[in-house]
């Protein structure tokens, strides 16, 4: 009788069929490998199994064996580990800047890590989530096209836009290209930027990259290493609450000394508080006047309040009032 045409690939048969069908809690006996080999058209005997086994081990699967009320053969310790694919799956799920699409062609993707019985476990992670997703489908190939920028210092060029009421997009500039000197991507507030030199305008913009289209890689250098020769990628999110732009500034904060943390969380480790009496500390450090950064500060409920400078007060103030006389006027 002549050999299949798969008797070739039977070790990959084998080891795909350990990697899918196997873990710790699911074993296959000696006879089950035959069988799940024989449902591809591949002949194997008992001791070739035990040589495959043994040239899979040899390779650097990690292959195990069990006896008892359950014995058999199963992947051990694995490139991902369950609590790592997990981790990924949440990732992936909760990451808004991903449409729902690539979403699930990724998790599809990530539980090929698992085998077929813990990948139940996985789909039911998946369901928990619901978050909202962007529209922009492109996202996933802009995302690699601005690395491969990034990585060989080159300009790009992309139109920029937003939605209107009826979905439909609305781009700025009247639909004119951009031009920008790439120098870093930030997941902010759960959409992903690019930190860029503006060659336009010459400085350091940013923009939602969901919200940027028909992106090209050009044949143009990078510029904006005279204007920032120092510039640290993580600096620049930290003082850009939610990414919004405005006017950097020098502020002094006062804060209550059990909400430390909270200008850590923000800011790192490494900024410097400065005690101030018993129950408080003051911090100095840049932050662009923002909406956002205003939004933080209230939000904390006076635990930590701006002190300084005096025009950052000033327009902290201003921005309250604003807020108090909107919400004093009548309905309409």
């Amino acid at each position: 009788m002549s050999k299949s045409t798969n008797q070739k690939t039977k070790l990959l048969h084998l080891c795909r069929i350990l990697l899918l069908r196997t873990d710790e809690e699911h074993p296959l006996t000696v006879p089950q490998l035959i069988e799940e080999l024989a449902r591809q058209d591949i002949k194997a005997e008992r001791k070739s199994i035990y040589d495959d086994l043994e040239a899979l081990r040899l390779f650097g699967l990690d292959i195990q064996s069990r006896k008892g009320k359950t014995p058999g053969w199963f992947v051990g310790g694995r490139e991902f580990e369950l609590p790592e694919v997990k981790l990924l799956m949440d990732a992936v799920q909760s990451s808004r800047f991903i449409t729902q699409k690539k979403s699930d062609a990724l998790i599809r993707k990530l539980e090929g890590l698992a085998s077929i019985h813990q990948a139940g476990q996985l789909q039911r992670q998946v369901y928990v989530s619901g978050r909202i997703k962007v529209m922009n489908e492109s996202i996933y190939y802009n995302v690699d096209k601005l690395h491969a920028a990034i990585a060989g210092q080159k300009a790009i060029s992309f139109k920029y836009f937003d939605y209107d009421i009826g979905r439909k997009k609305v781009f700025h500039h009247d639909g004119k290209r951009y031009v920008v000197s790439p120098y870093g991507l930030i997941w902010n507030s759960e959409n992903y930027y690019l930190v860029a030199f503006d060659h336009c305008h010459q400085e350091l913009r940013h923009y939602r990259v969901d919200k940027m289209t028909e992106i090209v890689v050009t044949s143009l250098d990078r510029e904006g290493r005279e204007q920032y020769p120092d510039f640290q990628l993580a600096e620049y999110g930290q003082k850009h609450f939610g990414m919004y732009g405005g006017q950097e500034v020098k502020v002094t904060l006062r804060g209550r000394r059990d909400k430390a943390g909270l200008v850590w969380d923000r800011f790192g480790q490494d900024v410097i508080l400065v005690p101030d009496g018993a129950e408080h500390f003051t911090v100095t450090l840049p932050v662009v006047i923002s909406p956002q950064f205003f939004g933080w500060l209230l939000g904390l409920d006076g635990s930590i309040t701006l002190v300084g400078p005096k025009e950052a007060v000033a327009a902290y103030r201003r921005r309250l009032s604003a807020t108090l006389e909107e919400l004093s006027q009548p309905p309409c």
